[in-house]
């Protein structure tokens, strides 16, 4: 009986693997090259790599992290979101500075000659005044 179960259960798997298919390498469904797919292997996640991390001054203290990044109409990356004081996102003080400034040493961002209260006295970065892209519009079928 349980030799029955058995071949039963394998059946059923089996069967249901037959739908399954796995994804060809080389091939990409959404009109990316395999060389361009390789070039974003290379590149960063924004998420896991940048958003997040902690920010530090030429003294190796942490003056903030990086809350999130400004994308310019050209599509390059032209600003950091850099978030200082607070706690647990309360009371924070967000402001933008040229992603040209950031240095990157060690897996470390880093900010020359800043401090927690030099970012405290520029001007506080405001989203309202970010031109929002368009919303995307469904495309009818024709």
């Amino acid at each position: 009986m349980k030799i029955w179960q058995s071949v039963t259960v394998a059946t059923l798997i089996g069967a249901a693997s037959i739908g399954a298919q796995a994804q060809v390498a080389g091939t990409q469904p959404l009109s990316v090259t395999v060389q361009q797919s390789q070039a974003l292997l290379q590149g960063w996640s924004a998420q896991k790599s940048i958003l997040g991390k902690a920010v530090y001054n030429d003294k190796n203290e942490k003056i903030g992290s990086i809350l999130d990044l400004v994308i310019s109409p050209d599509t390059t990356v032209s600003a950091a979101v850099i978030s200082t004081g607070g706690f647990l996102g309360v009371a924070t003080h967000d402001v933008a500075v040229p992603i040209g400034s950031l240095d990157i040493r060690n897996g470390n961002f880093y900010l020359a000659g800043a401090t927690k209260e030099a970012l405290k006295d520029t001007p506080e970065f405001q989203y309202s005044k970010v031109q929002t892209p368009p919303k995307p519009r469904k495309i009818q079928a024709q």
